[in-house]
């Protein structure tokens, strides 16, 4: 496999010392999508947005379910993989360091198997509307690895208790996990922006 099985945008760093960010798009997206929120999150960062290879109905995706929040588990763990070898080959090409991933529904679920099957590809998450990925999951080491999880209070999709079972998960593995509700649905609002650029730079802070 090659980092060119993923179509995808590089966008290098304009500012030295900001993490690269990895960015997922939800089902329907592509490697476009998340760019102008990259850019909000983390002005200056190294931007890496691949296109998920999965087609739900001609809509792309990075990994088959079954039904709505029904996953097909095995495609999880082999998509995350090949999500996986992307980045460390990207990382090669491009120059770039362990990326945080910024990640929106189906990216975010993506990005969560990936901390949990491939912890060291990652060196955080912003996970936005995400869903437990993984009914079994291997036990990961996460320690102190900072992700932020962001649900909405009136999400359609994603219950609240499943929100709360992977913030659950996470922190079990040792991520420093911040976890908000907000009175949004599934949809993105000015607050995860908001959030997430401060949680950006406190984690940055924290690392230097």
């Amino acid at each position: 496999m090659t980092e060119s099985a993923f179509i995808h945008r590089f966008e290098p760093a304009t500012s030295a010392g900001s993490a690269p960010l990895l960015l997922l798009h939800g089902t329907g997206g592509d490697e476009n999508d998340l760019l102008g929120l990259g850019k909000m999150i983390s002005p200056g960062s190294a931007l890496l947005s691949p296109r998920g290879r999965v087609l739900e109905h001609g809509m792309p995706r990075f990994f088959r379910r079954l039904a709505e929040g029904v996953f097909d588990e095995d495609d999880v763990r082999r998509r995350a993989r090949e999500l996986g070898d992307f980045v460390s080959e990207a990382r090669q090409r491009y120059g770039i360091a362990a990326p945080v991933a910024v990640g929106f529904s189906n990216g975010a679920n993506i990005a969560a198997a990936l901390l949990l099957l491939q912890p060291d590809v990652l060196a955080g998450a912003i996970l936005l509307r995400a869903m437990v990925p993984l009914s079994d999951p291997p036990k990961a080491e996460l320690s102190g690895k900072p992700v932020l999880l962001l649900s909405g209070q009136a999400d359609p999709i994603v219950p609240a208790s499943n929100s709360a079972r992977l913030a659950a998960l996470l922190s079990q593995a040792g991520a420093g996990v911040t976890h908000k509700v907000l009175p949004a649905g599934h949809q993105l609002s000015q607050a995860d922006v908001t959030l997430a650029r401060d949680w950006i730079v406190n984690v940055a802070a924290e690392a230097a």
